[in-house]
């Protein structure tokens, strides 16, 4: 009776003394996991501080070709920004006879909101045109010397509909009307402008496209190489018993590096070409009476290109040790 109670008593006892155990033995794995992590992360710094020059030459070529692109990024948004944020022309400029009073403009505006078609109407009189005129021309004290305002008053029209037709049925009545002296509508220049900027666009994704494959294969080819040359050391590892997750954690921490250090030239490169351009620009838009902020990457903008980078890096280094360890395990 005694027996039997004492080894019930030891199969209780028994999950107790396990569990211990097991609880051990996944937070050796988790260390020896983080330390094999600290350890790859190390090694591949002094790797590429070992090979200096080749290290040197990688980043250089995956940084020239990240900068390419964002360059043309770059571009693209300051001639955004100075064409004033271009959208497809919806405004449509009627510039009144000069015997129309403001009064007279007024009632026109009220009689023209009045239409479906239309959505708003901003009178704009002589006395205000002028005084924009002298602001923006630069010719204040030419103006001074005129006895009177030779400006019209003007309507600032805004269609309901979004201009795509090159001459809408509105743009006919206006030129008909004998209170309208000239009729400006800008939308076929302003289209073609926002044709350039979206081709501009679709380049700068394919030109980004190009040569961040161009980036992952240089990172790759840099990564092959170091598998090579220790492909006997890799071969002794993997017959101990190593994963495929060993092995490939220390290459995969040198793309990382790769794609990172490349990631931060690019963005200094950037900003090396904003400042040599900066002054010569801003020499031509004063010419024009023009102030413009030029303006390069933000904190945002750089921390992605370093992030794209750095992404880049990292997944050449998988390719190829992947493939490497699919084709290259040793039979024991």
């Amino acid at each position: 009776m005694v027996s039997r109670r004492n080894s019930s008593n030891r199969l209780r006892e028994a999950p107790a003394t396990q569990l211990p155990r097991e609880r051990r033995a996944v937070s050796a794995r988790l260390q020896a996991w983080f330390e094999h992590h600290r350890g790859s992360f190390r090694s591949s710094l002094r790797r590429l501080r070992d090979r200096a020059w080749s290290s040197i030459l990688t980043v250089l070529v995956m940084g020239i070709a990240l900068a390419l692109p964002f360059l043309l990024h770059v571009l693209l948004d300051n001639a955004r920004s100075l064409s004033g944020g271009l959208q497809e022309a919806r405004e449509i400029t009627v510039f009144l006879t000069s015997g129309e009073d403001d009064a007279a403009a007024r009632a026109y505006a009220s009689e023209l909101e009045a239409r479906s078609d239309v959505t708003s109407v901003t009178v704009r009189t002589p006395a205000e045109g002028l005084a924009e005129f002298r602001q923006l021309s630069g010719f204040a004290e030419a103006l001074d010397v005129l006895e009177g305002n030779p400006l019209p008053g003007m309507l600032v029209i805004k269609p309901r509909d979004p201009a795509l037709a090159a001459d809408p049925a509105l743009l006919a009545e206006l030129k008909a009307d004998p209170r309208v002296d000239m009729v400006q509508y800008d939308a076929a220049w302003r289209q073609r402008l926002s044709a350039i900027l979206r081709f501009g666009e679709r380049s700068m994704l394919a030109l980004m496209g190009l040569l961040g494959l161009a980036s992952l294969l240089v990172v790759g080819n840099t990564i092959r190489m170091d598998i090579q040359a220790r492909a006997e050391e890799i071969a002794v590892v993997q017959l101990m018993g190593a994963s495929d997750g060993f092995v490939r954690r220390p290459f995969l921490y040198a793309g990382f590096w790769y794609g990172l250090i490349g990631g931060l030239l690019a963005v200094l490169a950037v900003g090396i070409v904003e400042l040599s351009v900066r002054a010569p620009l801003f020499d031509l838009l004063a010419s024009y009476q023009n102030r413009f902020a030029l303006h390069g990457f933000n904190l945002l903008e750089a921390l992605a290109v370093v992030a794209i980078s750095s992404l880049l890096g990292w997944l050449g280094a998988w390719i190829v040790t992947t493939r490497y360890l699919l084709t290259g395990r040793p039979k024991t």
